[in-house]
């Protein structure tokens, strides 16, 4: 697994936590002390800013998880990829987006800046 591909893994470890104290280590892990996370509806720096963008996340849509679609592609300590937020009931997928991510020397994020690509219009 190549250092992108490890970095989105912590990645999706974290947002698909949804016991708390497992959430804080999975950001923990996934991102550096000072990292942020950008996206049109959240912009937050530290890790508990961090944990509390996906905890409002599973408050939203309780029973979801986000998968990866697609390739992980990365040059320099640069890495992007596309995810989907997907029902465990249903398979349903109302929620999709693109990141972009912003490796530190020690393969954590530093930063990241997400796009949604698709979004619910209710």
């Amino acid at each position: 697994m190549s250092q992108y591909e490890t970095a989105v893994a912590r990645y999706f470890e974290a947002w698909n936590a949804t016991d708390p104290d497992t959430r804080a280590r999975a950001v923990a892990a996934a991102w550096t002390e000072d990292g942020g996370y950008t996206d049109p509806l959240a912009a937050v720096t530290g890790h508990d800013g961090i944990a509390a963008v996906i905890a409002g996340a599973h408050e939203q849509f309780p029973g979801f998880e986000f998968r990866p679609t697609g390739l992980v592609d990365g040059h320099h300590n640069t890495v992007r990829f596309s995810w989907e937020l997907v029902s465990a009931a249903d398979g349903s997928a109302p929620v999709a987006g693109s990141d972009v991510v912003t490796l530190a020397e020690d393969g954590r994020i530093r930063t990241v800046l997400g796009f949604l690509d698709r979004v619910p219009t209710a």
